[in-house]
């Protein structure tokens, strides 16, 4: 199943996709409460498409996914030919770093270029989110906490993110980190770690790729962080990025205003970014 947060009449508002229509989950919580809730949530948004009278998704005003996640975590030097063009030895150890929730953008909304510096980067990746919660999760079952996938872009300010040795300030600007264009349950993805991943900027392809490339899969990450905290239902996940970033490019190429920066996964959609200066 495909669940989406899109605008309604009173505000977000929880949806299922299906033949190429929005039908209301009709609740008021939130998607993160709807995944809490998902043997519950499940009945109703299926009666609901069964039931009929969608709305067409061209027509809906789709919102981040997860509005407000508890947490966001996310994986650097994950990818071997990222690690390469990094100039950098491939980690032992998971490098782990957080994104702002205020960071969370919608999958179709403009990008902020900030005023305090204007280095900003692209980094298309595969977003889990976490469904059943849980501590100490063992790699086997880790598979059993994911609720689904989605596309994101780890926009990246390259100044701020590299002038100390802790990355979450850069990673973490108003506005970037777009996700979406919806959250495909896991159960209708083989395997996660054979999806090809690709990012556009301006139609020019800079990244292209394939999750069988990740140095540590998804599970391993679930694993590692669950050492850590607790994980809990809505949680985001970000589990790397490909070589072709534009900081690494001769000469660099950082992003400008009116630059469009499309990342798009295999069987999870697309997400497309209009890039403008902050105002």
């Amino acid at each position: 199943m495909k669940l989406c947060t899109y605008a309604g009449n009173g505000g977000p508002r929880v949806g299922a996709i299906s033949d190429g229509q929005v039908f209301d989950g009709q609740t008021t919580r939130s998607l993160s409460q709807v995944i809490a809730d998902w043997p519950n949530a499940r009945r109703i948004l299926e009666g609901a498409i069964k039931l009929g009278g969608g709305t067409p998704l061209e027509s809906a005003k789709l919102l981040a996914p997860i509005v407000r996640p508890g947490k966001i975590f996310a994986i650097g030097l994950n990818y071997a030919d990222h690690i390469a063009e990094s100039g950098v030895e491939a980690p032992k150890e998971q490098v782990w770093f957080t994104k702002a929730v205020t960071s969370i953008n919608g999958p179709f909304d403009p990008v902020q270029i900030p005023k305090a510096s204007p280095f900003v980067d692209y980094e298309v990746e595969l977003v889990a989110v976490i469904g059943k919660g849980g501590r100490h999760i063992s790699h086997d079952r880790a598979g059993e906490h994911i609720f689904g996938y989605c596309v994101g872009n780890d926009v990246t300010e390259r100044l701020w993110q590299h002038r100390t040795p802790q990355w979450s300030l850069g990673k973490s600007f108003d506005t970037h980190a777009p996700i979406g264009p919806w959250i495909t349950t896991a159960d209708e993805i083989i395997d996660p770690h054979a999806l090809d991943i690709r990012c556009l900027v301006n139609g020019e392809l800079r990244q292209n790729s394939s999750t069988r490339q990740l140095v540590f899969n998804v599970f391993d990450q679930i694993t590692q962080l669950s050492q850590a905290m607790t994980l809990e239902p809505g949680d985001l996940i970000f589990t790397g990025t490909p070589g072709g970033v534009g900081a690494a490019m001769d000469p660099r190429q950082f992003l400008q205003a009116g630059d469009v920066v499309r990342c798009e996964i295999a069987g999870l959609g697309h997400i497309e970014n209009h890039f403008q200066a902050e105002r």
